[in-house]
């Protein structure tokens, strides 16, 4: 059996530009990058759709029209491309994060990281149904390799979001009943999982007259902190100021 496309061969086109100057090593690497990430892609709408249970190698591979073999020159199981899918998207989202990191004041810092986790979720739904509103599979637990990154804010969108949450807690940002981080921490990410889920699932159901994301996503975000903040007018930009350091004067 062919191992290539299943589709009907089309004589191929002639090679233009960049592929035209390419050797044909270069221009199979290119055609292998792009046909792996067109497995991921079908794996992780089936993923979603059907149930990592239900979907098998060969299913993935009549969702793109390719015969089982070509799936297996990429993944050696389904379990390996699912912890793939699992740390490509994560990683996404972690970079996003990592654009914050420059943000000096830990609250705005929170803040836009809350904005940045629901623009994610709506503009990529399936990652985010698959990171998220679906149970891990036990035969895809995280190797060694998904695992290096937990902990570390830089590459961990949990440690991230932690760390700046502690930060503020030094600072005094926070109500002594909000000095706990993993708590806050928890609470934060609760709140906005529970908008991100709820603008994939019922974003168009016609009973709802929903407001812009944009509006929902700050009001969400400015609703938790402003509950948990000593000084709540802190996230008010008219009157917002840089924090005094801890023990200063008054």
């Amino acid at each position: 059996m062919n191992t290539v496309s299943t589709r009907n061969p089309a004589r191929p086109a002639r090679p233009t530009g960049a592929d035209a100057a390419a050797t044909p090593a270069a221009r199979r690497a290119r055609e292998q990058a792009a046909l792996r990430e067109k497995i991921l892609a079908a794996a992780r709408d089936l993923f979603v759709r059907q149930g990592y249970e239900a979907v098998s190698m060969r299913r993935i591979a009549e969702a793109i029209e390719y015969t089982p073999p070509a799936i297996y020159t990429h993944f050696r199981d389904k379990s390996e491309l699912m912890r793939e899918l699992c740390r490509r998207d994560f990683e996404t989202l972690a970079a996003r994060f990592l654009r914050l990191r420059r943000v000096h004041d830990p609250v705005e810092r929170i803040l836009r990281a809350g904005l940045a986790y629901i623009a994610f979720a709506v503009e990529h739904p399936n990652h985010y149904r698959l990171m998220f509103m679906s149970p891990p599979p036990c035969e895809a637990e995280p190797d060694s390799e998904c695992l290096r990154g937990i902990g570390d804010p830089e590459q961990d969108g949990y440690a991230f979001l932690n760390f700046s949450v502690a930060d503020a807690i030094t600072q005094g940002r926070f109500r002594p009943e909000f000095r706990d981080a993993e708590f806050v921490s928890q609470v934060l990410w609760a709140g906005v999982h529970g908008l991100a889920s709820l603008l994939i699932t019922h974003r168009d159901d016609p009973l709802i007259n929903w407001h812009g994301v944009e509006k929902l996503s700050r009001g969400m975000c400015e609703s938790l902190l402003r509950g948990m903040l000593t000084d709540p007018r802190s996230l008010d930009p008219r009157t917002r100021k840089a924090p005094k350091p801890k023990g200063a004067a008054s």
